[in-house]
């Protein structure tokens, strides 16, 4: 007996090994890496064009809309395209109002959260699902601006959503002529588990990733909630557990690249196209190994909330800030993958929850 133990931990290991290093198939076409990084970097383009790095670097977070854009037919994706812009949009003017209401960040940031997984889950919207919806508020309650600047950031956001769906509807007109798009699926019944308690546990957990981030003092957190939400969405907890690990190892990795980067003597011009080029190993990566892509969407985050404010701090305190941000983030939200996937968690607390939801919605998955 005591000469099989070494047996079962290798065997144990090796199992983990091929979880985390699966690489997965993908019949992403080309063109469509192609247009989200357009989408993202054309903004940047314009604001280096204008010497306005600072706007181009708003817009272009609008542009990350594109990435909602459904394989179904031209009328039902760009209806869904248009509905994620209002909800970006909104959730980025929220983010602006709890940057000017500090006390107000924290709860409302897990509000946002809360109601936007309930939308996504209940309409199954699919990937990125909630992230972009939280990572626009995040950004923008850690973004310094005056209440005058408000306005303005809300339109620079619009036109980047709006140049998205444009960019969104050139491409479905080019990826239609070869590939027939998807039927629109019936919306299946939804369950209490799935579009209220799930939500409320992913909000909860993006809100305590935050309130420990602020009590901690960690400077401008505003990628603490985002890694939590990466991490706790995972459809189960060996999810959960893949994308905690990718999550920390992928950031370490791509915070050496974008310790590199941001050494560089960086213009707006070639913010623009770092930003494009990135943006399209990402859409390339991400469907393969989400691990591999991390380290490219780790110097991406970085340029669009910092691009605009680069030298005025050292970049390794930048670095530093990132990667603590991350595993704060990632061992909250694995946390609360533990909660979701618990059995006895869900009876206990959702048992409370279910007498102030409405009586239409299911019984438990």
């Amino acid at each position: 007996m005591p000469s099989s133990t070494p047996k079962n931990v290798a065997d144990v290991l090796r199992d983990e090994w091929r979880h985390l290093t699966k690489v997965n198939a993908s019949d992403r076409p080309w063109q469509m890496p192609v247009a989200a990084a357009l989408s993202a970097g054309l903004p940047i383009m314009v604001g280096a064009a204008t010497d306005h790095l600072g706007y181009g670097l708003v817009a272009s977070l609008g542009g990350m809309v594109f990435l909602y854009l459904p394989g179904t037919p031209l009328h039902h994706r760009m209806v869904t395209l248009m509905a994620c812009a209002f909800g970006v949009i909104a959730c980025y003017t929220l983010g602006l109002v709890c940057h000017f209401i500090p006390l107000a960040m924290t709860p409302l940031l897990a509000l946002i959260t809360m109601l936007v997984t309930m939308v996504v889950r209940f309409y199954r919207l699919g990937p990125p699902g909630a992230m972009f919806f939280v990572m626009a508020a995040s950004i923008a309650a850690f973004t310094p601006a005056s209440v005058e600047d408000a306005p303005m950031r809300v339109g620079l956001i619009t036109l980047g959503c709006l140049q998205a769906a444009l960019i969104a509807f050139i491409y479905s007109l080019v990826h239609l002529r070869v590939r027939a798009p998807l039927p629109v699926e019936p919306l299946p019944a939804p369950t209490f588990d799935f579009v209220i308690f799930d939500s409320i546990v992913i909000g909860a957990s993006v809100g305590l990733s935050l309130a420990i981030a602020q009590a901690l003092q960690m400077p401008r957190a505003y990628w603490v909630p985002i890694s939590c939400l990466a991490v706790v969405q995972g459809v189960s907890l060996r999810a959960v557990w893949n994308r905690q690990v990718h999550r920390i190892a992928g950031t370490g990795i791509g915070l050496g690249l974008a310790w590199a980067l941001i050494a560089m003597p960086l213009d707006p011009w070639s913010i623009a196209v770092l930003i494009i080029v990135l943006s399209f190993i990402i859409e390339t990566l991400v469907v393969r190994h989400y691990g591999f892509a991390v380290v490219f969407i780790t110097p991406v985050t970085i340029l669009l909330a910092e691009a605009a404010t680069l030298g005025s701090e050292p970049a390794g305190a930048i670095i530093e800030s990132r990667f603590f941000d991350t595993v704060l983030g990632c061992l909250v939200g694995l946390a609360g993958g533990f909660c979701l996937h618990s059995h006895t968690f869900r009876e206990r607390a959702g048992g409370q929850i279910r007498r102030l939801v409405p009586a239409r919605f299911g019984k438990p998955r």
